[in-house]
């Protein structure tokens, strides 16, 4: 079975056209009704039956139903980020939410006047007589001198990597202050409305590791007491990355019209590798590719806000990616693997509504610095798919929720390590001990695309030692494996603990049920 969340990779119907909005327009009754979301008390969650949240004719929810979801808009130059920002925007806030949309950081600094040349030379500026590209390796090749002495964010970063750029590093640290500053303000104005709340930040802080060197990252992070857990995976709900246009839509890639676009294509191409590898192993990571048309595109990556939120709205939204999942033997050395980032993941299944319905905690971390997410699956209004809903915990109501667990179930324990290659973003889950032995040595691989035949088979890591396909494999579902009872008895065949070879067995009556709603492992 496919789960319906999305990567970014699945195909939305076209919902911020002028037509349709014009018809949400005329036809008040039905958006009051699309605007009936179910979501959970953020503050104090229960795994029973998700509450159903309705809109009066303001708009406003009660307080203990209210949602602030913060997103970031990441990506190359290109990558439809603003269009991206307006159609969020115009599509939420059709739906009765408020929107907020924090601005560039860098920009609105860097157009007060900086210039990221006064910041690393002590000498007198270039002229158009004296100026050699070789003297300032900081900046990008295709930089005139006008734009060197102008205002670019990502040649201040890359100044600021310098020996002798302290100026400019003191100023990429402000920077990230001041960033965190004026995103703690939206956030403020999203607790304190009486309206669900989208916010939509214009990159991140993460995305100013991009450009740094990791020396220069590690010392800015260690000096300012950061951690990478509370700075990408705590602060933000999900991240998408609009993959620049310069990779796989060259023949619509320019720098016409934008003052603050130089880079040619293969630049482009680097610095969206860039962006993306700053976020990788945030819980939700999503690449939204060109794979598709531009108007599929945003559509995409609509869609793959709403199914993170669990926002049911009915047909107006069409699935076509699904989860992928995969069986890997022998896992190779480390040095094989693309840059990767690795996390201890702790899953506890707790004690549910009813059959259909399914709640789960996550404990997810870093070198001692967690966040918890606390999941709940169920069937949407047409029982006709699943939509899940993930709500972040502080520690507090992880240790209460813990209380809630169920005793049928094992507790899961996972090394998480997560990649990018070939636009393709990647879990690898292995599993680790104490756990049943049906997980031992057990190694899978996740991801999210729309993608068929060849061209699924072309963005598969090949480092790999890929099994076969297990999705929608009863065997290999998270709930299956963390049972307690040997439900695996029910079937003519079962797995030996080499996980892919099969023994026949005698067939024996029904122990439990395939869980249907459990095909996600979060």
């Amino acid at each position: 079975m496919a789960t319906l969340l999305s990567n970014g990779q699945q195909s939305v119907m076209a919902t911020s056209n002028g037509q349709e909005q014009q018809q949400q327009q005329d036809e008040p009754e039905q958006q009051q009704q699309q605007q009936q979301v179910e979501i959970r008390k953020s503050s104090s969650p229960k795994p029973g039956a998700m509450p159903s949240l309705k809109l009066n004719r303001m708009g406003s929810v009660s307080p203990k139903d209210k949602r602030v979801y913060k997103i970031v808009l990441t990506g190359g130059p290109c990558g439809g980020k603003t269009t991206g920002q307006s159609r969020l925007c115009t599509f939420f806030e059709n739906l009765g939410w408020k929107v907020f949309r924090v601005p560039e950081t860098a920009t609105v600094l860097l157009s007060g006047g900086v210039k990221f040349s006064d910041l690393t030379e002590k000498e007198d500026p270039p002229t158009p007589t004296t100026f050699v590209y070789k003297d300032l390796p900081f900046a990008a090749p295709e930089h005139s001198l006008i734009d060197l002495t102008a205002s670019c964010p990502r040649c201040l970063a890359k100044a600021a990597s310098r020996p002798n750029g302290s100026e400019a590093y003191k100023f990429q640290e402000n920077l990230i202050r001041t960033m965190v500053q004026i995103e703690n303000t939206y956030f403020e104005l999203g607790n304190s409305s009486n309206r669900n709340c989208l916010i939509i930040c214009d990159r991140g802080v993460m995305d100013a590791s991009a450009y740094i060197s990791k020396d220069k990252w590690e010392k800015m992070m260690a000096g300012n007491k950061w951690n990478p857990v509370e700075m990408r995976d705590n602060r933000y709900n999900q991240i998408l990355h609009l993959v620049s246009a310069a990779n796989g839509a060259e023949d619509f890639y320019s720098t016409e019209d934008h003052a603050c676009r130089s880079e040619g294509v293969d630049l482009a191409r680097e610095l969206d590798y860039k962006s993306a590898a700053a976020w990788v192993g945030h819980p939700y990571f999503d690449v939204i590719d060109n794979s598709t048309n531009f108007e599929s595109k945003m559509n995409r990556m609509i869609e793959s806000v709403c199914q993170k939120l669990g926002i049911d709205v009915g047909d107006r939204l069409q699935a076509t990616s699904r989860k992928l999942k995969y069986l890997v033997a022998l896992l190779p050395p480390d040095s094989e693997f693309p840059p990767f980032a690795d996390f201890d993941v702790v899953h506890h299944y707790l004690q549910s509504a009813g059959p259909k319905v399914q709640a789960r905690l996550r404990k997810r971390g870093q070198k001692s610095h967690w966040s918890y997410i606390h999941t709940q699956r169920r069937p949407n209004v047409h029982g006709q798919a699943r939509i899940e809903v993930k709500t972040q915990l502080t520690h507090r109501d992880y240790m209460n929720l813990l209380a809630q667990r169920d005793d049928a179930h094992f507790t899961i324990y996972k090394k998480r390590r997560c990649f990018l290659i070939n636009n393709q973003y990647f879990q690898l889950d292995i599993y680790k001990e104490p756990g049943h032995p049906r997980c031992k040595g057990l190694v899978l691989l996740e991801t999210y695309s729309s993608l068929t035949g060849d061209a699924l088979k072309n963005c598969m890591p090949k480092f790999l030692n890929i099994v076969k396909e297990v999705t929608g494999d009863p065997d290999y579902s998270m709930f299956n494996l963390s049972l307690k009872e040997d439900w695996s008895t029910t079937k003519k065949f079962c797995r030996s603990a080499t996980h892919g070879k099969q023994d026949e067995q005698p067939p024996e009556p029904p122990k439990k049920q395939y869980h249907p709603y459990d095909e996600n492992s979060d």
